[in-house]
Formats: C-alpha cells, structure tokens, sequence
C-alpha cells in the first residue's frame, strides 16, 4: 500500500508522468496505470482521506466480491453406489445419471468429467 500511496502522490501533487512515476517507484509502468486507474474507480485522489489507513485502502481498490469466489463453490458428492448399483438396469447410461444428478444439484454438481472420474475411482 506505501507503493501505492506513493504513486498517488508523486502524480497528484508533484505532477510526475507516469514513466517518472515508474522509475522512482521502481515498478512498471503498467503497474502505475493500473493503480492510478483503480483510484480513479473508486473515487479517490490526492491527498487521501485521512482516516484511509492501509486496510481501508486495499478495501477500496481492490473490492472482494460478497458471497463465495468461484473458487470455494462446494460441490455435493454423488451417490456412487447408487449410480454403480443403477448402472446395471438397461438403457442407463453414466451420461443420463450425471444429468438427473445436475438437475437436481446445479452449479454445486460437478461436470461429466469430474463425475465420470470420481465413478472410476470406485469401480477400481
């Protein structure tokens, strides 16, 4: 956050370009772009507010999304048993369990090919 607090300094009130900013930063000039583009989106220029400590900053400039990241979504373990055990009844296929089991669980099943792995795993 010094970095970037710094960067907003030496733009807004010693006027420096962002190559100079750059250099005497010592970070890209892409990096600069982007800090003072992400400023610009969350409304904040120079001087900052001072009740702006670090924390608030990052807060402001790099927002985390509410609710669960893509990345924790849990996803709701098939019955494999059951599936292996309905596997022997003709005309069912993996294919038509995985879609009864995506209907009924959505964005928290896993894909055809994580579903088809996991059975795999079983029948071994």
């Amino acid at each position: 956050m010094r970095k970037i607090r710094e960067v907003l300094r030496l733009t807004f009130e010693a006027g420096l370009n962002q190559h100079q900013v750059a250099a005497s930063v010592r970070l890209s000039q892409g990096a600069v772009s982007k800090y003072l583009a992400l400023a610009k989106m969350a409304g904040l220029g120079w001087p900052l507010p001072s009740d702006l400590d670090d924390l608030a900053l990052d807060q402001r400039l790099f927002p985390r999304p509410a609710g669960p990241t893509p990345g924790c979504l849990r996803f709701v373990a098939p019955d494999l048993a059951a599936v292996h055990s309905q596997l022997k009844r003709k005309g069912l296929t993996l294919q038509l369990l995985w879609a009864e089991y995506r209907a009924i669980h959505g964005a928290q099943g896993y894909s055809y090919s994580q579903y088809c792995s996991l059975y795999r795993r079983l029948s071994r």
